[in-house]
Parts: C-alpha cells; structure tokens; sequence
C-alpha cells in the first residue's frame, strides 16, 4: 500500500519540485541559533536539538580544515528592549536573549574562533537586516551548509532568504533540530521541494570536493 508521503512525493515530482541545487564554488557555513537557551529544553529547547548540535560538531571541524567562511548567528535583544518587534511580540520570551544573558551565548561545543561571523538578530532569518549576504558574497561564497535550530523556524527562514539572495543551500539534515520532530520533518521535506538541498551529513560529506 502506498504511504501518504510517497503519493506527496510523486505529486511534488510531477509538478516539477525537488530538483538539486548541487555544491558549487566556493562554499560556506552558516550555524543558526546554536546557543544555550535553545539547548535548554526548559528555556526554548527539546526535541532533538540537542542531537543535533553534538552532530554539528563534525561540519564545523570540516569548515575549519578546509578554511570556508564559518557564520554563527544569536538572537540579541536590547537590554531595555528598545528593538521589541513582532517577532517579540509573538514570543516575547526572546526579549530576554540580550547580549549579556547567558541564554544567548553559543554553545560550548560550537563556539566560534576568530575570523568566524558573529550575526546578531532580532528575527528569525539570519539574513534579514543583517550584513550577512554581503559577508558571503565578498568573500566568495556560492553555496552555502546549514546547521542549527530550529528548523522550522530560524533555520527555516534562513535558508529562503539564503535562496532568494541567490546562495544555494544545503540543509544538513541531522544537523538541524526542532523542538517538536512533527515541524522538523514537515519543514526538512518541504524546503527540499522549494529551497535547497537537503542532505544526512554522511552524504553531504561524500559529495564534498576533493580539495
């Protein structure tokens, strides 16, 4: 008997979704949201995002062999809250993510060396308002991995916007998490049709270049 999924599939297939981007050129890394507070499943975690992160420690070890462009971003808010948003207003939890919170700093595994990006956000793309399209253009940057959390949010945002500025992008998918796995695999399936790539980090290292 066929699966609901697989008749999803076939569907997408036939209306000419899920084709690959491919690696191409000069690639770079980008690590949405990995900080403390959503590795806390009583702050903004659970699900398996903390799977996730011990999995991101092997692409980020990749990145830094290879010497690609390394991006981290955080969601920072003001202390006083000046920089309130919709996105606030949504989850005004996040309005205590400010610089000095530890809730906000990236995790000890995955902290950043100099001359990785830093991206401080106050909505959920790490693209949006942000100088980070700029960062990966000057420095040659085509395509471009994704890690981090959640996936249906934050990352989810990220690579569309990665997208639509024109990188191509690799979700890696044991290397991003969600706090609830139903969004997750709802939110993996549908950018592979429409956004990106979507690859297990076994694959994804297979099809690496050789240099």
């Amino acid at each position: 008997m066929t699966s609901q999924i697989t008749r999803d599939e076939d569907r997408y297939r036939k209306q000419g979704f899920g084709n690959e981007i491919g690696i191409v050129g000069g690639i770079g890394l980008l690590i949405v949201d990995f900080v403390n507070g959503f590795a806390d499943p009583d702050a903004f975690g659970g699900g398996n995002i903390p799977q996730a992160i011990d999995r991101t420690r092997t692409p980020l070890a990749t990145a830094r062999a290879r010497r690609w462009k390394i991006a981290h971003t955080r969601i920072v808010f003001a202390d006083d809250g000046a920089d309130a948003n919709i996105f606030s207003l949504k989850v005004p939890t996040m309005l205590g993510l400010t610089e000095s919170n530890p809730a906000s700093a990236i995790v000890p595994e995955l902290v950043p060396m100099p001359g990785e990006y830093v991206v401080r956000k106050t909505v959920p793309s790490a693209f949006a308002g942000t100088p980070l399209a700029a960062w990966f253009v000057t420095r040659g940057v085509q395509t471009v991995l994704v890690a981090g959390c959640v996936t249906s949010g934050c990352v989810r945002a990220s690579v569309l916007d990665a997208m639509q500025y024109g990188f191509r992008p690799i979700v890696v998918s044991d290397c991003v998490g969600d706090r609830a796995i139903g969004p997750h695999e709802a939110n993996l399936f549908d950018m592979a049709q429409k956004c990106g790539d979507v690859l297990d980090l076994e694959t994804l290292l297979s099809r690496l270049p050789q240099h």
